[in-house]
């Protein structure tokens, strides 16, 4: 029993479903298919398996897609089951655990006091965000979560109920009929709640049983997690987060958190059935619980953790220490992480949307009727000036224009939830392309309008901004208008892994990162502020992906001071919390990293690492640039990407691309990732590195990637993106252009770049991830066939449309987009 069976009985019982449901000649056919894929994946000839495929009607090819596509849903399955039986079966300290991290601490000197400060100091904060490749309909996945269900039963009863799902999913429709709403998107990442709500207590008495082992005395630490959204707030681009978009979204928060709540208390009430010895038939804890319970269940708001703390104290008091720990511990963990309003939303818009709206404001007030036009130094002045004044530029009671109620009713309604719900209902402002001071000033305008406090994250997104973000804090910093808003509050900084990534490629994109996060800490800390930087990233290796703990280690040491946020995407949120353990097992192995990171001193590396990344960098941005900038590049892309299918495809509710002419620049960074997921190229996450690695020398490299958390982690994540490349698939979508001169040079680079990056390790690519690896080659002649069968699609659709724009489309609709699911999710962390 293990992996292998699992997977192999889920295949078998597939391929039963097909005979039934689609005749034996089909299930021949997609047996064929898989044993021609294997003999070309042998070196074999792939003449018969290019003409099979050509030769497809277009039901038939879409059957295939979605043959293979089902069998990748349920070796994820398997593949999260054995995650689950392995954590299971894990005796004494876990690996990548609190345990381990306290014991770590320990051993490095940090006493028992330290320890419980460094708790208190930080907080990890995981925000949900929308990913389009999180596609499925929710039926779908509920039969999903079924099958995974019977999973540990498939040598039983439960082998026939998981067949039963199986043939009801095959007659089920996958694909949404209409584009996802933001609703939709809002509803599909609240759906690991549960899961991540069942995790948290066991996480907590983690904390409490680990913290006494090591240091032989008792917390009272909470966990340092708290969890945030995205989806509903995020305005950047997306016309359809409006102001009533925001308020349905945190209504259903409210709601959602009072269905959670109302269950923990009732089962509070359940267990904490003591009476009173002196007065019997009064259950005293009963009565707090009830009374909290009526609240919740009318919408009251309530201080729920004080009193259910001090209703702990009273347990510890009378004696019962176990009720306490075991039985109000659920209760007191969920009202402390999400209270009742579930998880923070922060609201995000560009830069250039909030300074038309205030541009507009101050014009029709009277105060600048140019603003746009002003130097910096000058929209400082105005805006400084205004924040002065506690008067209100808008007439009260007036109705505002639509582009001024678009840009200020978000704020009016996160205004009014925190009346409700309390004021984590909402979280921060985030800035897209902050590029300057008044970027992060302009918010402040918008919000005094409404009377509201609100505080603004500036979000550093290209090569150019990283590299000015320590100055532009620096400078917000020294704005005493802008101080007296921050008061005592953590100031946070968010950087963006996709843009920079995309302005500048893999190497140079981390190092920048790596150095405005070491000079904006030493800002902050010459500024005497609290601080703590927001991650924004993807699933993918080009946009900042990557094992959560890995890349914590890596961050440059003494930059972690309140905590670290971090993104958490469509895809990433059913790979990491669709079941309890998987979901403690990420979130331990997330607050290991933080605990570890966080407790190392300010240090830089030597000067000879840094110079040598310096060149590095510099001599990967221009290789990068070189190829992105060549005139025959966009072309390229198009024809070799399914880039204009995915923008006309109902994927998600957000535009692929930034307001303007279509260019490469203004291309959303999930697109331009998900589009060289989609053909195994990968680029994103390794173009550019040879020529950094050749800048370095061989020596140098080997000993940096030994001693260096920072720059291990860039390999380990350039040799996972390498790995999941696979140039035999890449040929077949170059078969869709006549420009041979760049895909000869994708090729070079591609192979230079892996024999310098298996040098600098000292082995062949995931050699130290053999799991990883394995899963890799298990995958392989299932994905095969779907990539083939994508590639001749779009073949016939831009046949059909004489062009590759993407306007062939709409007939080929549906079994495109059940190719880009499928290879989704064979290939999984694919935006």
């Amino acid at each position: 029993m293990g992996l292998s069976h699992d997977v192999n009985v889920l295949g078998r019982t597939l391929g039963q479903v097909l005979k039934e449901q689609e005749g034996e000649g089909f299930f021949e056919l997609v047996e064929r298919t898989r044993a021609l894929v294997r003999d070309v994946r042998a070196g074999g000839d792939d003449t018969e398996l290019r003409g099979l495929i050509e030769r497809l009607d277009q039901r038939t090819a879409e059957n295939l897609v979605r043959a293979f596509s089902w069998y990748f849903q349920l070796v994820n399955l398997a593949e999260e089951y054995e995650r689950v039986r392995v954590l299971s079966g894990i005796q004494g300290v876990r690996p990548q655990s609190i345990a381990q991290a306290l014991t770590e601490l320990k051993a490095q000197g940090v006493t028992a006091e330290e320890a419980e400060a460094l708790l208190q100091r930080l907080d990890l904060g995981l925000t949900f965000t929308a990913h389009p490749t999180e596609m499925r309909r929710r039926t779908v996945r509920n039969h999903l979560v079924e099958v995974a269900r019977d999973i540990p039963h498939l040598d039983g009863e439960g082998l026939e109920r998981v067949a039963a799902h199986i043939e009801a999913m095959w007659g089920t429709p996958e694909l949404r009929r209409l584009k996802p709403t933001v609703l939709d998107e809002v509803k599909g990442g609240l759906n690991y709640v549960s899961s991540i709500a069942q995790a948290l207590p066991e996480l907590q008495r983690d904390l409490v049983r680990a913290f006494h082992q090591v240091y032989g005395r008792a917390t009272q630490a909470p966990l340092p997690l708290s969890f945030s959204s995205w989806m509903g707030g995020d305005r950047d681009g997306n016309p359809f987060v409006t102001p009533q978009a925001t308020r349905d979204t945190l209504a259903l928060h409210r709601e959602r958190a009072r269905e959670l709540l109302l269950g923990v208390l009732r089962q509070a009430y359940t267990d904490l059935s003591q009476e009173d010895l002196e007065e019997p038939e009064q259950a005293p804890y009963r009565a707090e619980l009830r009374e909290l319970h009526q609240a919740v269940r009318e919408g009251e708001p309530v201080d729920l953790v004080p009193r259910l703390e001090a209703l702990r104290a009273r347990l510890y008091a009378d004696g019962q220490h176990r009720s306490a720990d075991l039985l109000l511990t659920p209760l007191l963990t969920v009202a402390r992480v999400f209270g009742q309003h579930l998880v923070s939303l922060d609201i995000r818009e560009h830069s250039a949307q909030t300074g038309a709206a205030v541009a507009r404001l101050l014009a029709e007030a009277g105060v600048e009727t140019d603003y746009l036009n002003l130097p910096e130094h000058a929209k400082q002045e105005v805006l400084t000036r205004e924040l002065r004044s506690r008067r209100p530029l808008w007439p009260a009671g007036e109705a505002l224009p639509a582009e001024l109620e678009n840009a200020i009713g978000p704020i009016r309604e996160v205004q009014a939830a925190t009346r409700v719900s309390g004021p984590r209902a909402f979280g921060r402002y985030i800035i897209s392309m902050s590029e300057s001071v008044s970027d992060v000033l302009e918010p402040l305008l918008l919000a005094r309008e409404v009377g509201f406090r609100i505080l603004p994250v500036p979000l550093f997104e290209t090569l150019a901004d990283l590299e000015r973000a320590p100055q532009v804090v620096w400078e917000l910093l020294s704005v005493p208008e802008y101080r007296a808003v921050l008061g005592d509050d953590v100031q946070e900084i968010m950087l963006g892994y996709s843009d920079s990534n995309k302005d500048a490629g893999f190497l140079a994109a981390n190092w920048a990162l790596h150095e405005a996060q070491r000079k904006i800490s030493e800002v902050c800390r010459r500024a005497g502020v609290r601080w703590r930087f927001f991650h924004g990233r993807g699933t993918s290796i080009g946009r900042g992906g990557g094992p959560a703990a890995r890349a914590i280690l890596g961050q440059p040491a003494g930059t972690i001071d309140a905590g670290l946020r971090i993104t958490e995407q469509g895809e990433a949120l059913a790979d990491k919390y669709s079941h309890p353990v998987l979901a403690r097992r990420n979130l331990e192995q997330a607050l290991y990293g933080l605990l570890l990171a966080a407790a190392r001193p300010a240090e830089n590396p030597p000067a000879e690492w840094t110079q040598a990344l310096t060149r590095a960098a510099k001599a990967s941005a221009a290789a990068y640039r070189a190829l992105v900038h060549d005139p025959d590049f966009l072309p390229f892309f198009e024809a070799v990407t399914p880039i204009h299918e995915i923008a006309r495809l109902n994927i998600a509710s957000r535009p692929v691309r930034r307001p303007g002419a279509p260019s490469l620049g203004n291309l959303r960074a999930i697109p331009w990732v998900m589009s060289w997921t989609q053909n195994r190229a990968n680029l994103p996450g390794w173009y550019g590195l040879a020529e950094g690695l050749r800048e370095i020398g061989p020596d140098l490299a080997r000993q940096m990637y030994q001693e260096w958390p920072f720059f291990r982690t860039v390999l380990d994540n350039a040799q996972m993106s390498l790995a999941k490349s696979d140039f035999l698939i890449f040929a077949e979508y170059l078969r869709l252009t006549s420009e041979q001169r760049l895909a000869r040079q994708l090729r070079a680079a591609y192979d230079e770049t892996v024999r310098l990056v298996q040098e600098a390790v000292g082995a062949e690519l995931l050699t130290n991830e053999p799991r990883l690896r394995a899963s890799i080659g298990l995958r392989n002649p299932y994905i095969d066939p779907i990539h083939r069968i994508q590639v001749e699609l779009l073949r016939r659709a831009r046949s059909t449309a004489g062009s590759t724009d993407g306007a062939g489309t709409d007939e080929y609709e549906r079994p495109l987009l059940l190719s880009l699911q499928g290879i989704a999710a064979g290939v999984r962390n694919t935006g």
